[in-house]
């Protein structure tokens, strides 16, 4: 079922929703960017329709209301420890394709891989319900086309956004009933068909190859370039990284609560083991695992995609302006420059 809402009513729409779900979208947090006179977009629970920001890209994902930067496993005593309560209340989160396709991705690093199931991701994500805004194609940052993530069958709702209303498309049929009067309308959802930004893969099936990419020097310009501040895998809709910290009340070390809090494979000691062996202490070395993962081992794991969305977040975040798209293309000249040297070489 379709309807066509003028902003009135999409908000007795969303009051309705409201009753039943939280709901999440892109909202713009006034003076909160980067810098002091600079806003921020991300999500957060929204009140009334105009709060949604459907023009540009959030600066964050929607990870973050699945899994909080900093997240509450359990508290613990001397004698016992209580897990955290969940939200019992569903969710509703208004997310383009790219979006909710990274959660996709997020589900299988954390429902089953390995043979482990995540309890803390699991009880909230089967919360999650998601409302998919039409998206207009991004920015000069995205490559989702390039991905594959442009397009998606998993929402119960489709919306595509006017100045003066929003169009919806009804899928999950339970939904139908917060539309009561609503004027009909005529809605088929889109997708993006092209990007202006446009990446090439590199094929990196062929084992030796890799290991020779593992070496080349284009490594080397982010020694300089890359300050290691993990930016970009924060702002990332697929990154997974977490470490725990206990935090302990008042004077009794042995009462307090174990926290999940976000972590980076880009930040300096974050492999570190015992003894202080570190794998990867420079940044050229964490960035080429992070592309590698991204573009090779995801899915050579899971055999379905790669692990980038072509969302574009971690170029808009880095404060080098280092361009995931753009290292790509690099990754693929250089793939390329081995793959010749080693037909040269008659390897």
């Amino acid at each position: 079922m379709e309807y066509s809402l003028d902003i009135a009513q999409a908000d007795r729409v969303l009051e309705a929703l409201r009753k039943d779900y939280r709901v999440y979208a892109p909202k713009r947090f006034p003076k909160q960017g980067r810098y002091s006179d600079t806003d921020i977009i991300r999500y957060d629970e929204v009140k009334n329709f105009e709060e949604i920001v459907w023009k540009e890209k959030s600066d964050y994902p929607v990870k973050e209301v699945v899994m909080p930067i900093q997240q509450t496993l359990f508290y613990y005593t001397e004698d016992e420890y209580k897990p955290s309560r969940n939200p019992a209340k569903p969710v509703l989160i208004f997310a383009r394709p790219c979006d909710i396709n990274a959660q996709h991705i997020q589900d299988e690093i954390y429902a089953g891989n390995g043979g482990y199931t995540d309890f803390y991701y699991e009880r909230m994500r089967s919360l999650v319900t998601f409302a998919m805004m039409e998206c207009n194609g991004g920015d000069d940052t995205c490559f989702c086309v390039s991905m594959g993530s442009n397009e998606t069958e998993d929402y119960a709702l489709a919306v595509r956004f006017r100045e003066d209303g929003a169009d919806v498309r009804v899928e999950d049929t339970s939904f139908n009933t917060y539309f009561n009067d609503m004027p009909k309308g005529s809605y088929t959802p889109a997708f993006v068909k092209e990007n202006e930004m446009k990446v090439t893969l590199p094929d990196l099936s062929d084992k030796q190859v890799r290991m020779e990419l593992k070496k080349h020097p284009m490594w080397r310009e982010f020694d300089k370039r890359c300050i290691s501040c993990g930016s970009c895998t924060v702002a990332c809709s697929t990154c997974t990284c977490f470490s725990t910290r206990d935090l302990s009340y008042g004077d009794n070390p042995e009462a307090g609560e174990r926290r999940r809090v976000t972590a980076s494979c880009q930040i300096e000691g974050f492999d570190q083991m015992a003894g202080q062996r570190e794998f990867r202490n420079n940044a050229g070395d964490r960035m080429r695992y992070k592309i590698l993962h991204k573009f090779h081992d995801y899915k050579a794991r899971f055999g379905k995609r790669h692990m980038c969305v072509g969302c574009g977040r971690c170029a808009h975040r880095c404060p080098e302006l280092i361009s995931i798209s753009a290292t790509v293309s690099k990754v693929n000249d250089a793939v390329n420059e081995i793959k010749a040297e080693m037909a040269q070489q008659g390897r």
